[in-house]
């Protein structure tokens, strides 16, 4: 059984400045603190190091704080893995949000957690992000990667933007009937402003051609688009 007297503390795989690359602040200098650990398994996740096979420290919560002030800018993005899944998240953004921080949290919107935030980065996983192997986490994977509900609740609560991650085999009715099921949910349609597409691809050629393949669908629609612009700027790299 866990002591209250217990540091609280937080496995850290990483924490750079860089600028925002994705979303509607896009471009905006931030802190990044990814968490190690995700409860998906995406067969085109660009950061195995942080969910397939964590990487990282254990780093007491008074001390990341600390740490993320020194820094400089004054937004901050809680991204992973999955950082909803630390129970030392909730404290480490109330901690941000009694300092002034601008809070941004990317997560798949499968688990549902307290945490403080001014941006709720929501991303839910289409059916071309199961993983053929292994079997159980295929299995796993397929059943855990959409949860409307959890998505709904934070739409309702919190400032958001939701992206989908469009690639050569992105199913756009997919999206369609994804939207549908969180606003049956909330019982009111979502303002399309908030629904961003965002092209896959670790390299300028692949994002190009599955930018192509999102513009005409987001026009359609009244839809946003997102690049990948820490991408195009640093190439496929950690730190960025």
């Amino acid at each position: 059984m866990r002591n209250d007297s217990t540091p609280v503390r937080l496995y850290v795989t990483e924490q750079f400045v860089s600028v925002q690359g994705e979303g509607t602040l896009t471009g905006v200098p931030s802190t990044f603190v990814r968490l190690g650990g995700c409860n998906l398994r995406c067969s085109w996740c660009d950061t195995p190091y942080s969910s397939w096979k964590p990487e990282g420290e254990h780093i007491p919560l008074d001390a990341l704080v600390d740490d993320i002030a020194r820094q400089g800018p004054r937004h901050v993005v809680l991204t992973g893995g999955e950082p909803m899944l630390q129970a030392g998240a909730v404290p480490l953004t109330e901690q941000l949000a009694a300092r002034g921080f601008h809070i941004t949290v990317e997560t798949a919107g499968t688990v549902d957690a307290p945490l403080r935030m001014d941006l709720a980065s929501i991303s839910p996983k289409l059916s071309d992000s199961t993983p053929t192997e292994p079997a159980a986490w295929a299995r796993r994977h397929e059943a855990t990667r959409s949860r409307p509900a959890v998505v709904a609740r934070l739409v309702r609560d919190h400032e958001h933007q939701i992206k989908f991650v469009v690639g050569e085999d992105t199913d756009f009715g997919e999206i369609e009937q994804f939207i549908a099921s969180v606003e049956a949910e909330l019982g009111a349609p979502m303002a399309p402003e908030h629904i961003l597409l965002m092209p896959r691809g670790r390299d300028p050629d692949t994002l190009n051609a599955n930018l192509g393949r999102a513009v005409p669908e987001a026009v359609a629609r009244g839809w946003r688009i997102t690049d990948r612009l820490h991408v195009r700027l640093f190439g496929d790299t950690r730190g960025t």
